[in-house]
């Protein structure tokens, strides 16, 4: 363990001394670094921020469309700075400013060898899951989460300027799923990119507790105590759930239930609210995404679910007709056995069908009735509902629940 530890240090020495000899972090804009300064100090007025932000056009803009944004959920729009500074907070303020400065130190676009747009997509979809699972848990500020989880991965940026350039490891390493990133990253330069991000947010002056975010992951952020690491690990886990193909539908509510013991329809509501914000906050920062291809990746997970389902249903092996209440009952059946026999069925293969159905029907409210999204939600519909309705011939009418009858249930 301590030559472990002796070799993490020595990493990180490298590192800084990677730093002082003339290879810099990307600058903030000063108008960030001042405002940095003011947002922290009890007399400053709102109208001394309103000046001073005034002299980033770019920066201006962005903290506009940010305020008029569903990301503060006001129906009353605001147009002028003061306006929007006392909207967003001088808190808030403050680090959404810092994002929206390091978020432009930084390219944008797809280039040859990294995918800048993607990095950028992703780590968008993180920062509107922390804020929803934030806002359910109540355990630190919502803001806060989105920008945390916003910039989690930012050290892969710093990888790819400071050790790799020109190194032709660039299009071999891998910057998500995490765990296999942070790998490649230690057998090649012995420091990941969570401790050079780690190292670079401290430099950049973000507050502490958003810097500790980068020091745990995995089951280490679900026991660290750590409420704001412990958001960011779940948003984490659905951003990658999106854009990873191996990553199963089933993964969000495992999840979910998993870290914050979330059901279903909250999963639900929380990954539907992210696709109702997702376009115009990345409208207020500048980024792309296409919310149309996002949402039919996410629904081809949801069909992937619905095909597995059905395999089970029709394998030869369930090809029998399952026993009623009665029909056990007059054989001799004890009540305990009837009802195990019967619900193992029903919940292994119902719950998920009822997932992905609720998941569907919400959904639907989100996209336009004439675009591809809404046509592919009409299809994983009446797929659940054939697959309900052959599932209830099977197990004799007996839902999840024990009782005859049933249905989808309606997810509101």
């Amino acid at each position: 363990m301590d030559s472990e530890f002796e070799t993490n240090v020595s990493a990180e020495n490298r590192f800084l001394q990677t730093l002082k000899s003339g290879y810099s972090l990307p600058p903030l804009s000063p108008v960030a670094a001042r405002l940095i300064e003011l947002a922290s100090e009890d007399a400053c007025s709102v109208h001394e921020l309103a000046a001073l932000i005034e002299q980033d056009p770019s920066l201006t803009v962005s903290l506009l469309k940010l305020a008029n944004s569903a990301f503060f959920g006001s129906l009353q729009p605001v147009g002028t700075l003061p306006q929007a500074i006392l909207r967003i907070g001088l808190n808030q303020l403050r680090i959404m400013a810092l994002s929206l400065s390091l978020r432009e130190a930084f390219p944008m676009e797809k280039q040859a060898l990294f995918d800048y747009e993607g990095f950028w997509r992703i780590s968008l979809y993180r920062a509107l899951f922390g804020r929803a699972i934030s806002q359910h848990v109540k355990t630190c500020s919502p803001e806060e989460a989105f920008v945390a989880a916003l910039i989690l991965e930012v050290g892969v940026l710093m990888v790819r300027m400071l050790l790799m350039n020109g190194s032709g490891n660039e299009s071999s390493c891998p910057w998500f799923p995490l765990e296999q990133c942070l790998l490649w990253e230690k057998n090649h330069y012995g420091i990941d990119h969570r401790t050079i991000g780690g190292i670079a947010l401290r430099y950049w002056k973000f507050p502490e507790n958003i810097i500790a975010c980068q020091k745990v992951y995995g089951e280490e952020a679900n026991s660290a105590g750590n409420a704001l690491a412990k958001v960011c690990e779940l948003a984490r886990r659905w951003a990658e759930g999106l854009f990873l193909d191996s990553q199963d539908w089933d993964s969000f509510f495992l999840d979910g239930r998993q870290l914050f013991g979330f059901d279903k329809e909250v999963v639900t509501d929380m990954v539907v609210r992210v696709f109702e914000q997702v376009e115009q906050i990345s409208k207020a920062l500048r980024m792309t995404v296409d919310r149309e291809r996002d949402l039919l990746a996410l629904m081809e997970k949801a069909n992937r679910a619905l095909g597995k389902l059905s395999e089970r249903i029709s394998n030869p092996l369930l090809q029998r007709p399952f026993p009623s209440f009665e029909t056990l009952a007059r054989e001799g059946a004890l009540p305990g056995e009837v009802s195990r026999t019967l619900q193992a069925v029903a919940h292994e293969i119902t719950n998920p069908l009822v997932a992905v159905a609720g998941f569907a029907k919400r959904l639907s409210k989100v996209v336009a009735p004439s675009s591809d999204g809404a046509k592919y939600i009409e299809v994983i519909l009446q797929e659940s509902k054939r697959l309900e309705e052959a599932l209830l011939k099977m197990t004799g009418g007996v839902n999840d629940s024990g009782s005859g009858g049933g249905g989808t249930p309606e997810c509101t």
